[in-house]
């Protein structure tokens, strides 16, 4: 934040004041008294002054006359460099003072302004830019925000910030001007704040439509009419002459024509050419400014239509285009287009002719034509893509779009877009699902160096990523031809040769995208071989609209010029197509399209049909997999200028957009690692079918988990170690104890195997390759670190096995017992393998009382044959069984009965009273 002035720094900048006066032959200058004593009176004014009418210079003036400039600088803002820069020169020069003194600027990459300046003009980007360092704009007590007619965004950035920010800076004076009179929105904007309107011009101005072209027998280009318009105004008088152009380009081929007119003697003699354009040097820009003999003609873009005004001109010449930003819906790019300019536009540029003397303005185009254009010039933000907005916004910490106060805001709909394609570019930090739509959001790395690129955020992207992928060159290229109208054109009675001259660019490659660079390579060297008329010739023959060619290169330059302060350099060496197609891919994520069978038809994003143009080279055979600079949509939708693209390169550049999805996780045997089938979608397209991916990458844990199921315990692994094979000789045991002692809960199944060979592995062990690596230190340190042991298993059941014995004892020699616990079966229970010799020497009864394991089963299933009438009295059962087992456990009293039914009876008998005989059970 500012630091507040002292007492002290008022007093001091008080003395630093210098004494102001106004040219009287200014227009402004009879407004003074109202100016002063409505600025004094207001927090906000708005003056609507013509062209020529002194505000820009003068306000400042007027401002240090009412004390302003002393608590705080006067901020004085200008659309353009060159505006701001000649004014402080005017203002600076008026007050007597060294510029950078009193009255400094300040321009990008340019600060000429101290501690002592008063008054500081600056692009209105610039104090933008300090909104982010300095909210309350502290270092000011008043702004002046010129030209805000034009309507640009920046404009409209700072109107809108000014009026959250005047309820809070009661002190700050605001004055914005204009130079029409569309004056009344602004004046509601900031709550009927008063409207004071200064004349302009004083001399009448002649207004001639010289239209060319419209007559079939008129063969002149653009330039041939400016030359024509010249000599007529030359006949006219003296005088400068100041020509209206839309761009570089058109102003290099008009002083290329008119030199070489004059050095031959055809054109007006002791004429000196000079173009004027933002882009110039200040050196090259002052010499519009300087006093000179002889004629001039000046060939200006529309910085000269109210920014600054150029002296001595009595002439105007209007071609009546301009450049203008404006984003294609059906591109989805920002393009810049030549349109016809506006009324109040045409109007600016003639009312430059009448300030000194009455002027002439030949306007190069209709009467009609004039009055079909609109009345004024589209506010900027309602022909930008509001993803661009959005991102500056972002970028200078401006907040909420949805709720910033534009002077015309934008639909929500159209905010909702801009932040969606903002995501696709991953221009964004990535936040949750349900952040609502508009809400601030931060810039990723890429987004701020997205938001440095004054172009289309799409076409930004592709060449951020051309940078990293080595292909700048080819895609700047592209990116540049992708802003304007196709250069190629197809004249129906010459379709035939137009597509014949034109296919001689098409490679196998089968890109629309390469193309454009391949026409590009051949105009820029036959451009180096022919003269200036010879290559127009050249476009003419070879169907290419000469001015769209023009245009292509002034593009292709401003963005090397802008790309340049990124460190963006150009590749010498051809790119690979492969590179060139990814980068042109980041910015065309949502224009892919999946061709459907053997069909020439395409599902794109978001479930959408087309086919491709018949213009492109995939039209006869498409890929399989396209993307489209434009989808258009005619009688259905059309892709044009497409190519064909690998669609994993989507899944690289969009991580942030794609969905993925995942099959059932298999065990791979041959590979030792578990695998998923992953199925990757963008926009509802699969970009990735079927890819088998690591289950470890995805889920670690129950990768960790497949590998101790399948490997160590069911045994998918071709593989031995130790402890394998101690473990399956352990199990079986086990198993079989369990059996004998009819325990079959304490046989492991694979659950528990798995359980105990995941406590004792760690966890990061996926793969048959992880286990071998971490085993060979582990096994090392502790051999038995994954052997099962017994005792453990049995749970302290090893006691039980005495009376499950493995021999029946009661026979010379002992006889095997065999267990099966299953009840089901009939072979279920004990069985003793009896050799035939010794068969007739066993005494049946005594198998009869089975082991000692078996005895409660035993009595239990006894004691239910007993007849109905009998269980009756011995009641309570549980009691009368326990008893009997307990007395039989041992097996037969010395003395008692042999036979098991009889000792049954006998005890059943003495616990209840009640008698039971051997012939009541019915064991059969």
């Amino acid at each position: 934040m500012a630091r507040r002035p002292t007492p002290e720094d008022i007093e001091r900048r008080r003395l630093l004041v210098p004494a102001v006066s106004y040219p009287t032959e200014l227009p402004i200058a009879a407004c003074r008294d109202q100016l002063l004593a409505t600025i004094a009176d207001h927090q906000v004014v708005i003056v609507a002054g013509e062209t020529g009418s002194g505000k820009s210079t003068q306000l400042p003036k007027l401002c240090l006359e009412l004390g302003r400039g002393v608590e705080g600088l006067i901020g004085h803002t200008q659309p353009r460099r060159v505006a701001a820069r000649t004014i402080a020169e005017r203002v600076a020069h008026e007050l007597g003072t060294p510029l950078g003194t009193t009255v400094g600027y300040s321009v990008r990459f340019t600060d000429r302004v101290g501690a002592d300046t008063l008054v500081k003009v600056m692009t209105d980007g610039i104090l933008l830019a300090e909104i982010q360092r300095d909210r309350l704009l502290r270092r000011y007590d008043t702004i002046i925000v010129d030209e805000a007619h034009e309507r640009s965004l920046n404009i409209d950035f700072l109107l809108g910030y000014l009026t959250h920010l005047l309820p809070q800076r009661r002190d700050l004076k605001l004055i914005v001007t204009s130079a029409t009179l569309d004056t009344a929105r602004f004046s509601r904007h900031f709550g009927g704040a008063p409207v004071i309107e200064v004349s302009g011009r004083s001399y009448p101005v002649d207004v001639r439509y010289r239209p060319y072209g419209e007559d079939p027998d008129d063969d002149r280009d653009q330039v041939g009419a400016i030359a024509d318009a010249v000599d007529e105004l030359y006949r006219e008088g003296d005088g400068d002459i100041l020509v209206f152009l839309s761009g570089e380009r058109e102003i290099h081929d008009v002083a290329d024509y008119l030199r070489r007119s004059i050095s031959d003697g055809a054109g007006p003699r002791h004429t000196e050419v000079l173009p004027l354009y933002a882009r110039m040097s200040a050196a090259e820009q002052h010499r519009v400014f300087d006093q000179h003999t002889g004629r001039r003609v000046i060939l200006s873009t529309n910085v000269a239509e109210t920014s600054i005004t150029v002296p001595g001109v009595r002439y105007v010449i209007d071609a009546g285009t301009a450049r203008i930003s404006r984003y294609s819906r059906r591109l989805k790019v920002q393009r810049l287009p030549i349109e016809p300019v506006s009324q109040a536009s045409a109007n600016q540029r003639a009312g430059r002719c009448g300030r000194v003397a009455p002027g002439i303005c030949i306007r190069l185009y209709g009467e009609d034509d004039f009055a079909q254009r609109v009345p004024f010039t589209e506010p900027e933000i309602l022909r930008t893509n509001l993803a661009s907005v959005i991102l500056q916004m972002t970028a200078l910490g401006l907040g909420d779009i949805a709720s910033f106060p534009f002077v015309e805001p934008p639909d929500a709909r159209s905010v909702a877009d801009g932040i969606a394609l903002l995501d696709e570019l991953a221009a964004f930090e990535q936040v949750g699902e349900d952040t609502p739509p508009g809400a601030s959001r931060h810039l990723s790395r890429l987004g701020k160096r997205l938001a440095r690129l004054p172009i289309d955020p799409r076409l930004g992207r592709m060449v951020l990523e051309a940078d990293r992928l080595g292909c700048a060159r080819e895609v700047m290229i592209v990116a540049a031809v992708l802003s304007i109208q196709d250069p190629r054109e197809r004249p129906a009675e010459k379709l035939e040769a137009a597509t014949a001259a034109h296919q001689r660019f098409a490679g196998e490659d089968g890109s629309d995208f390469l193309t454009f660079v391949r026409l590009w390579d051949h105009l820029r060297a036959r451009q180096r071989e022919l003269t200036g008329n010879q290559f127009r010739r050249l476009c003419r023959d070879e169907f290419l609209n000469y001015l769209r060619v023009r245009e292509w290169e002034d593009l292709f330059s401003q963005l090397r010029h802008i790309t340049s302060g990124l460190d963006i350099r150009l590749n010498t060496t051809p790119a690979h197509p492969d590179h060139v197609h990814q980068a042109l891919l980041s910015g065309l994520l949502s224009q892919i399209g999946m061709r459907e069978g053997e069909t020439k038809e395409f599902r794109g994003a978001r479930n959408a049909k087309f086919m491709i143009g018949r213009g492109s080279a995939q039209a006869k055979r498409p890929a399989k997999w396209v993307m489209a600079a434009e989808l258009v949509e005619t009688n259905r939708l059309w892709a044009r200028v497409a190519a064909r693209i690998q669609p994993e390169w989507a899944e690289e550049l969009a991580p942030h957009l794609v969905r993925r999805s995942y099959g059932e996780p298999l065990w791979e045997e041959q590979s030792g690692t578990s695998t998923v089938i992953e199925r990757v979608m963008l926009y509802g397209l699969p970009i990735v079918a079927g890819r088998r991916v690591l289950l470890a990458r995805l889920d670690r844990a129950l990768a960790h988990q497949m590998f101790v199921r399948h490997a160590l315990v069911l045994g998918e692994w071709e593989r031995e170690f130790p402890f394998v094979q101690h473990n399956h000789e352990v199990l079986t045991d086990v198993a079989s104890i369990a059996e004998r002692i009819r325990r079959l809960d304490l046989i492991p199944n694979d659950d528990d195997v798995e359980r105990f060979y995941l406590t004792h592995i760690p966890d990061d062990v996926t793969s048959t390759r992880h286990f071998e690596r971490w085993w060979r230190d582990a096994g090392r340190k502790n051999p038995a670190l994954l052997n099962l042991m017994r005792d453990e298993l049995l749970k302290g059941q090893a006691d039980a096995l005495e009376e499950f014995p493995a021999e029946w004892a009661d026979h010379e020699p002992p006889l095997p017992l065999d267990y099966d616990f299953d009840p089901a079966h009939q072979d279920g229970g004990m069985t003793v393998r009896l050799p035939l010799l010794v068969l007739n020497q066993v005494k049946p009864e005594a198998f009869g009382w089975m082991v000692p394991g078996l005895r409660e089963d035993l009595v239990t299933a006894y004691f239910k044959t007993l007849p109905k009438t009998l269980r009756r009295e011995l009641i309570p059962a549980a009691e009368h069984i326990g008893q009997a087992v307990e007395a039989l456990r041992d097996g037969p009293r010395p003395g008692g009965p042999l036979s098991f039914a009889a000792a049954l009876a006998r005890e059943l008998t003495e616990s209840s009273g009640q008698t039971v005989r051997a012939s009541d059970f019915d064991p059969h």
